[in-house]
C-alpha cells in the first residue's frame, strides 16, 4: 500500500501548496481521501481522473472538498463517454450540503452526475473494490470522521482527519502500520484559560496520541510550511518517543 501526498497544507495555504489530499494505492485500486483546493491538479498529473475508484470525504470543510468541482466538472465534459463515475463516499447529511453548493453554481446535478453520491454510515464498515474503510468521529469544529483503510494482506493505513486531542482515536488507530496525523497548531498549544473548543492537534499531542495507538510510524500532516519542521519533529518524536516523519506535496509512504 502506497499514500501519494498530493496536498497537506492546512487552511491558509502554503506557497504554491495544495490543501489535504491523499492518493491511496494498492495494487489496481486507487482510493482519495478528501480533495482540497489544487489536489485535483496534482491527482492529473499522477494518474487519470477515472482511474481512482472512490474519493473518501473526512469533512465538508473547504480545503478538504472544493476540489470536487473541478473533479467534477473533468469527469462530466471531458470524460463523459467513457461513462465511468468514481465512488464519491462523503460524511452524513452531505448530500445537502453538495447540493447546495452545486446549486450555487447553477448545476444542481454537479456532483451526481460526475460520481456515484453516497454517505457512509460511520458506524458500519465499508469496501472499495479489496480496500477495507471503517471511519471513526473525531473532534474538529464541524462533524469529522478519522479513517482506516486496510489493504486486503492487512496492512493498516490511519487517517485522523482534523481533529483536536481525543481518546477516540488512539483506540481506533491502535496497531496501525502507518498513522498520518495533523499538527495544525504547531508546537506550541493555547492557552490553558481558554475556553474555545480544540479542533486541531500540536505536534507534541500528536506524538502522544500515536504512541497510545501504539502505531508503528507517525507522519505529521497538515501543518504550514512557515513553521520550523526540525521543532515539529522534535515535538512529536517526544510524545512519540520513535522517529517521526514528515508530509510534503509529492512524498510517498509505503507500507
Amino acid at each position: 500500500m502506497e499514500i501519494t501526498v498530493l496536498g497537506k497544507s492546512p487552511a491558509i495555504p502554503d506557497a504554491n501548496g495544495a490543501g489535504s489530499g491523499y492518493l491511496v494505492t494498492d495494487s489496481d485500486c486507487r482510493v482519495l481521501v478528501d480533495c482540497g483546493s489544487g489536489v485535483f491538479a496534482r491527482l492529473l498529473a499522477v494518474c487519470e481522473p477515472t482511474d481512482v475508484a472512490a474519493v473518501v470525504i473526512t469533512h465538508l470543510h473547504a480545503d478538504h472538498i472544493i476540489d470536487l468541482i473541478p473533479y467534477s466538472h473533468t469527469l462530466t465534459y471531458a470524460y463523459h463517454e467513457r461513462d465511468i463515475r468514481p465512488l464519491l463516499l462523503a460524511p452524513p447529511g452531505s448530500n445537502n450540503v453538495l447540493a447546495r453548493i452545486a446549486e450555487a453554481f447553477g448545476m444542481p446535478n454537479l456532483f451526481e452526475d460526475a460520481f456515484e453520491l453516497r454517505e457512509y454510515d460511520p458506524a458500519v464498515p465499508a469496501a472499495v473494490r479489496h480496500l477495507g474503510l471503517r471511519f471513526q468521529e473525531v473532534p474538529h469544529f464541524v462533524r469529522t470522521w478519522a479513517c482506516e483503510l486496510r489493504s486486503a494482506g492487512g496492512k493498516r493505513f490511519t487517517f485522523g482527519a482534523d481533529c483536536g486531542p481525543n481518546d477516540a482515536l488512539p483506540q481506533f488507530a491502535t496497531g496501525t502500520d502507518l498513522l498520518m496525523l495533523e499538527a495544525t497548531e504547531g508546537v506550541t498549544p493555547p492557552p490553558a484559560e481558554s475556553a474555545a473548543p480544540r479542533g486541531h492537534l500540536t505536534a507534541g499531542e500528536a506524538g502522544e496520541l500515536a504512541h497510545r495507538a501504539n502505531a508503528k510510524r507517525l507522519v505529521l500532516t497538515h501543518f504550514s510550511d512557515l513553521l520550523d519542521s526540525h521543532e515539529l519533529r522534535r515535538g512529536a518524536m517526544a510524545g512519540f518517543g520513535a522517529p517521526v516523519e514528515l508530509a510534503r506535496q509529492g512524498a510517498s509512504f509505503v507500507i
